[in-house]
């Protein structure tokens, strides 16, 4: 219903920021990330917004950037993971290391997070790379095979590194083109990451 919400900075405390538009106060359930680049009284920002509706609840939820909310979205698609619980987990480990950790079934990393236990972890992992995994073996580009159709354990590599970028809300055929251009001047994970996003940052 809402996709973002454009205001000003009129409160902010752990966990939530609100934010004024035309009078009116939204308040945000925010991630200690989000609440970071929020939370200074005064200025106009963008929150990307999710709300969430139930029978006795109505909450409305904001995130920084859309990649954020990607993983929020997909976070609590997850049985037994709420909006809190999915807040704490971005709350406790960044996108790009939550999203290496997802990919590489990295479930001592997760596990860390504040709240998270280890049937947690293995259940975000399992059910998100599935989700991940299932969604581009149906499209036609193939992109498991892009570099030259090889079957080395570079691609796997890729692979990988391309899951991990559209964990993060980015779109297939971009992380595609930012892994591969990557690859070419590093052979390790999570240096390919790290590239590939900070190309979209230019």
């Amino acid at each position: 219903m809402y996709y973002s919400i454009t205001g000003k900075v009129i409160h902010y405390e752990e966990g939530k920021v609100v934010l004024e538009n035309n009078g009116i106060g939204y308040e945000l359930g925010v991630s200690a990330n989000t609440l970071s680049a929020f939370a200074k009284k005064g200025e106009t920002i963008t929150a990307f917004t999710y709300l969430k509706v139930s029978e006795d609840e109505m909450s409305l939820y904001g995130f920084y950037s859309k990649e954020e909310k990607a993983m929020f979205l997909n976070l609590i698609s997850i049985s037994g993971v709420g909006p809190k619980i999915a807040l704490q987990i971005l709350s406790g480990i960044d996108l790009q290391r939550l999203a290496i950790a997802i990919v590489n079934g990295d479930v001592k990393t997760l596990a860390k997070v504040k709240g998270i236990g280890k049937k947690t972890a293995e259940r975000i992992i399992l059910e998100l790379k599935e989700k991940i995994a299932q969604s581009d073996s149906s499209d036609d580009d193939g992109f498991f095979g892009l570099v030259g159709g090889e079957t080395t354990s570079k691609d796997e590599i890729v692979n990988d590194a391309v899951l991990a970028l559209v964990s993060l809300g980015i779109s297939k055929t971009e992380a595609v083109k930012a892994v591969a251009v990557a690859r070419q001047h590093d052979d390790r994970l999570e240096n390919i990451i790290t590239a590939a996003l900070r190309s979209f940052d230019r």
